[in-house]
């Protein structure tokens, strides 16, 4: 066993009969990897649960890991938290998300962790997003000690299903931020009470080596070898762990939760919620919160100890259907019910196929969708984390941008599944882009954002193809929207709003084309639910439960700017949405880590001209503690010409080694790349 180092940053009240200890596990090439270990104080061995992550063990995740980790060791297993090479105060230096390196170390990982004297051999993985999307990709590739996963909010493909690209278009909202957000986040520094003196000449070199991966995913347009590595949906028969993938209505990649259902062989269950990008007991927006961790932990007690705690007579999906309430932006508890699948897809979802010239009150022609470039102002945020303005809000603005078709709700009716599309549309341009957005209008005309469907037109016939279009030939666009479980009532109209823009979420092409759509060969798909009796019947969950999570105290800004504004320069034509992605602001640790956080993000465009689009982010990030501070400042933006996006990155960053010392630079760079714009 390798030695033990000082678990800093952890709660001074552990449940009763728990132990923590922070570790080095060594990889094959001899870099160490910083972990935490939550486990019972027993002799005997016991299972082992892996959460792998490039957050930082030591702050950022601390006060979301002191919830779970030391509650599943409170019911005997041994919760494990493993930084991901270069990342947090771990040895090494990353090179891309799940990257070929961040994998093997990950199998290195589990079967260290399945040799040692404390463990049973039997070694299960959870995680929400980052955590949950290298859990599937690891149980992809089925080491032999991991007999089982819990995958929240995390997708089965890179390509169409995460922060890059949306239907085969750009996601201009979070192919810039997100990329940022890393780049800012790779640069912090480890801590010097880990890895000791020699932290500053660490993190210089963890800083030249550090590089933005927006140019990197920009230069991948199509689905090819770059985005099927480390997507599971490549071959689902690889997975032979059982898996329980859970998700939310309001979280993007609530997709995969149905898919794996679908078509994974091993035993898989799926739960969809109301929820957003969290874990859904932390009680954050929208609820309501169920008691995840108790039904984590039947999972693991079934797969990882053999006991029979009733998951396999669960139904294979779970899902909320959401009641239609007013638009907002923020909902604290949605209003529905659970219903249950015994299959997915389900005998209980009739497909229902309307042509959309019947959604036209008896209007007859073609029409034109020629969309103005600010259209997508309202869309709301990519991933809601349950902040204040994260949701989209009323649409009607939105929907007088776009083209609308209206269906009048005669009888109330639920939805669950995806919404098919089908689109017959001509082009004047050879690149053009669809959203289609499914709204559900209220007798008083607000009009509330149900679900939304994305199409790059020249990725029609597959997402690692690219056909551009034949001007002036009618083709059929399949559009398939994001699944939503959704009651319609009776007195409400079901709206489809077709858009040829959607910013800042698509990156518009560099010329914009006019789409005639001919509704009458047109149509739509919808998944009518009349519900699954010996499914529906008694799903209840739990009430919540966390242990006693970080006593951390909140830095408040001195000067709080808005979360959320949308403006318009009436005279220049310029739309401007500034956001505050609220990750979680400063905070001070109760070892006294002081935490500094400040980022905003800026997106622009002008009506008439999709070259004018650009998105920028800043980031300023500190820590500190009495004997040593560190600081950073990182810029990204992301342009784009009709031949190329233009991403400029740059960081700067400072420290202070000593009670009495004096700031230094550490570091300095600045990253100009040129991509071309091949399809997208």
């Amino acid at each position: 066993m390798t030695a033990s180092l000082t678990a800093i940053g952890v709660p001074d009240g552990l449940p009763p009969g728990v132990a923590v200890r922070d570790e080095w596990i060594p990889m094959p090439d001899g870099v160490r990897l910083h972990t935490r270990i939550w486990s019972p104080v027993t002799d005997d061995p016991v299972p082992v649960l892996l959460e792998y992550l490039p957050y930082r063990l030591d702050d950022w995740t601390a006060p979301r890991d002191s919830e779970r980790h030391p509650w599943y060791a409170a019911h005997g297993y041994a919760s494990v938290r493993v930084d991901i090479r270069g990342t947090g105060s771990s040895d090494g230096f990353f090179d891309d998300e799940y990257s070929e390196q961040e994998l093997r170390d990950g199998e290195a990982v589990i079967a260290w962790l399945a040799e040692q004297p404390w463990s049973s051999g039997a070694v299960g993985m959870f995680g929400i997003s980052w955590g949950g999307f290298n859990a599937l990709q690891l149980a992809a590739r089925a080491p032999a000690a991991l007999k089982a996963i819990v995958t929240v909010c995390s997708t089965d493909d890179r390509y169409d299903n995460d922060v890059h690209y949306v239907g085969g278009a750009v996601l201009g909202i979070d192919m810039a931020a997100w990329g940022a957000t890393m780049f800012a986040f790779n640069s912090r520094p480890p801590r010097p009470e880990v890895v000791g003196p020699s932290w500053v000449s660490r993190w210089r070199e963890r800083l030249d080596a550090n590089r933005p991966m927006t140019p990197v995913w920009l230069s991948h347009q199509t689905r090819d070898d770059y985005w099927r590595h480390g997507s599971a949906s490549e071959d689902y028969a690889d997975i032979s762990a059982a898996v329980l993938a859970v998700g939310g209505w309001a979280d993007p990649y609530r997709d995969a939760v149905l898919r794996l259902v679908e078509h994974v062989d091993a035993p898989v269950k799926g739960i969809v919620g109301p929820w957003s990008h969290q874990y859904p007991d932390r009680g954050l927006a929208p609820g309501p919160s169920i008691g995840f961790l108790q039904e984590s932990l039947r999972w693991w007690d079934r797969w990882l100890r053999g006991v029979d705690t009733g998951v396999e007579q669960e139904p294979a999906l779970r899902a909320w259907i959401n009641d239609p309430e007013p638009p907002a932006s923020y909902y604290a508890e949605r209003t529905g019910r659970w219903v249950g699948a015994t299959a997915w897809p389900s005998t209980s979802t009739e497909p229902r196929v309307l042509a959309l010239d019947a959604l036209r009150g008896g209007r007859d022609g073609a029409l034109v969708v020629a969309s103005p470039e600010e259209t997508g102002a309202d869309a709301g945020r990519f991933f809601p984390f349950g902040n204040a303005t994260d949701l989209p809000p009323d649409q009607r603005a939105e929907d007088g941008r776009s083209v609308c078709f209206d269906l009048p709700v005669e009888e109330s009716f639920d939805l669950l599944g995806n919404v098919l599309v089908d689109l017959s549309v001509t082009s004047d341009q050879p690149r053009a882009t669809v959203t289609v957005r499914l709204c559900d209008v209220a007798p008083d005309g607000s009009s509330t954002l149900v679900t939304r469907g994305v199409l790059n037109a020249a990725r029609r016939n597959g997402m690692d193809r690219d056909d551009p279009l034949e001007p002036g030939t009618s083709t059929v666009l399949p559009v398939r929207l994001v699944s939503t479980g959704h009651r319609f009532l009776a007195g409400h109209r079901l709206r489809l709003a077709v858009s040829t823009s959607y910013w800042p979420w698509v990156w518009p092409h560099g010329v914009a084309a006019a789409l005639v759509v001919d509704p009458a060969a047109s149509s739509v798909t919808l998944p009518v639910w009349h519900g699954d009796p010996a499914a529906d019947a008694g799903i209840r969950f739990e009430d919540p439960v966390r242990s006693t999570p970080l006593a951390i105290t909140r830095i408040e800004p001195t000067e709080p700017l808005p979360q959320r504004t949308v403006t318009h320069d009436v005279e220049t034509g310029e739309w401007t949405l500034d956001v505050d992605p609220g990750y979680g602001g400063g905070r001070v640790y109760p070892d006294g880590l002081v935490f500094s956080e400040d980022a905003r993000e800026t997106y622009r465009i002008r009506s008439g001209d999709p070259t004018s689009a650009s998105a920028a982010s800043r980031w300023a990030i500190g820590l500190s503690q009495d004997t040593w501070a560190a600081r950073l400042e990182t810029t990204s933006s992301v342009t784009a010409s009709a031949e190329a996006f233009s991403v400029v990155n740059t960081v700067r960053a400072w420290a202070r080694d000593g009670v009495d010392a004096a700031e230094e630079l550490v570091a300095e760079h600045t990253f100009r790349d040129e991509v071309p714009r091949e399809s997208a």
